[in-house]
């Protein structure tokens, strides 16, 4: 049997504000982006050329959801942007305006800074040691 974590949802105050910040600011891709019901839509975003999770952004429907954007992972790191090459895109991300946390650190599993997104979502953008 084989499986996988395909897709992650993550909520979302507004669609267009976040597949700009996706789009713009991390360099994802728009995967799909489709109407539904309600005014809702299907909104999937990923790293360029990555074959790991993608992210399903989700509009908050009501007070409950909406108090959770920006507090998914509970003030810690909940997700991670592996890459080959850090020096890279952690410059590249520090160029289009990514608020990053903390100075890159080295670590016995790879090379780490955590960032967040628009919404205070935290991130670590690693290169793990081979």
């Amino acid at each position: 049997m084989t499986q996988s974590i395909a897709t992650i949802s993550l909520i979302v105050r507004d669609y267009d504000e976040t597949i700009a910040f996706y789009r713009g600011r991390l360099g994802f891709i728009l995967i799909a982006d489709t109407l539904l019901d309600d005014g809702k839509r299907w909104v999937l975003v990923g790293p360029a050329g990555g074959s790991g999770a993608r992210l399903l952004l989700a509009r908050a429907d009501g007070a409950d959801q909406e108090a959770m954007i920006g507090r998914q992972g509970g003030g810690r790191v909940m997700l991670f942007l592996e890459t080959d090459d850090f020096a890279r895109d952690h410059a590249r991300m520090l160029a289009n305006g990514v608020n990053f946390l903390e100075a890159p650190r080295h670590e016995p599993y790879g090379s780490v800074a955590v960032f967040e997104d628009l919404y205070g979502n935290k991130w670590d953008l690693i290169e793990p040691r081979s």
